[in-house]
């Protein structure tokens, strides 16, 4: 094994928690989230009702879900974003 191959078997270095580095530095992205038809169903049934959510409520719906309260407040951000831009047009 050349000294290259083996420094792609090495797993990414982490520093400060989540941010994940590879080996030249670079930052890595987390791999896009793939929501399940019954859980857009269920995200979008409560952005109808609210477009913000509460800390105790963002954790039970996470919960429900199966998703982390990271995930669902990322997904609410954007929903938002997206509703705006859509209002805005028109």
């Amino acid at each position: 094994l050349s000294p290259r191959s083996l420094e792609a078997e090495k797993p990414p270095a982490v520093s400060n928690g989540d941010l994940r580095l590879d080996g030249k530095g670079k930052k890595l992205r987390k791999p896009r989230t793939i929501y399940s038809s019954v859980q857009l169903q269920a995200l979008n049934q409560r952005f109808q009702q609210t477009q913000y959510l509460a800390l105790p409520e963002r954790a039970e719906l996470a919960a429900q879900l199966g998703l982390t309260q990271t995930q669902v407040k990322i997904w609410f951000q954007n929903k938002r974003s997206k509703y705006k831009k859509i209002m805005k047009q028109g």
